[in-house]
This record gives C-alpha cells, structure tokens and sequence, in this order.
C-alpha cells in the first residue's frame, strides 16, 4: 500500500495544486482516465469546505490530504481539525459562529457524493474527514 501525504496551508490558492497532485497520483494508481475528472472535481470540493472550515474556525493547522494505493483501489481522505456539531444539534445551536452555514456544508457534500460513489464522511469535535474511493485497473502484463 503506498500513501502519499499532503499538507497545506488552509489557504484556497493551495486548493487547485491538491488538485493536480491527486490527479497524478491517481493516474499513476490505476483510476481510469475517464474518472480523472470527477477525482479533481471531487477533491477540489473536499479541499475548498476544509479551508473553509479552518478558516471559519480560526484553525491555524494545515489540512491535510492522504492518496493511498492499494490493490483494487484508490482513496482520497481530505482532513480538517475544525469542530463538527453532532447531527441534530445543529438546529439548537443558534449560530455558534465557528461552524461553516449548515446549507453550505451540506452542498459541498452532495456535491462531492454526485461525484465519486463511494464516500465516507465523518466528524467529531476534533475534527472530520472525507474519505473518497475509487476502483483501480492493474497494468496489463507483457507476455513474451
């Protein structure tokens, strides 16, 4: 299993090289060419609600992007270290001010689950993740 880690700033100039790098990690994984899209896409969406969150949050800590190979497949997991509220609670809160506008939020999910099929999103006081999946083609092997 080979993992690739990425840090950045919670800055959205850093957005669109997250990007590329999980382009290019897919592509060297395996993920169809024709997903390419969908990957950037997808993870653009993930990496633009976690600076969001960070900046929204005065989180001063990186997010962070892991690309993991494995043998059938490929993941991406954007984390972020801001605070989540609990589902359900979100209507008693009354405007926290350190949480993204629920609307938002909830947005940039559906927009990332229209793109990628399988997806796990979590969260927690400490932080959440978006772990995206996608299946991978092994190199052809060369017959003599």
């Amino acid at each position: 299993m080979a993992t690739v880690e990425l840090r950045f700033s919670a800055l959205p100039e850093h957005v669109r090289t997250a990007r590329l790098v999980a382009a290019a990690v897919a592509r060297r994984a395996g993920v169809d060419e024709a997903v390419l899209d969908e990957v950037r896409l997808a993870v653009g969406e993930a990496c633009s609600r976690a600076v969001g969150l960070h900046q929204i949050g005065g989180i001063s800590a990186p997010v962070k992007v892991l690309l993991i190979e494995e043998e059938k497949q490929f993941s991406i997991e954007v984390g972020d270290e801001a605070p989540h509220a609990v589902p359900g609670e979100r209507a008693s809160a009354g405007g926290s001010g350190g949480e993204a506008e629920p609307e938002e939020d909830e947005m940039g999910l559906a927009v990332i689950s229209g793109l990628v099929d399988d997806v796990e999103v979590s969260a927690g006081e400490h932080g959440g993740s978006i772990r995206m999946r996608w299946p991978t083609t092994p190199p052809p092997t060369l017959i003599d």
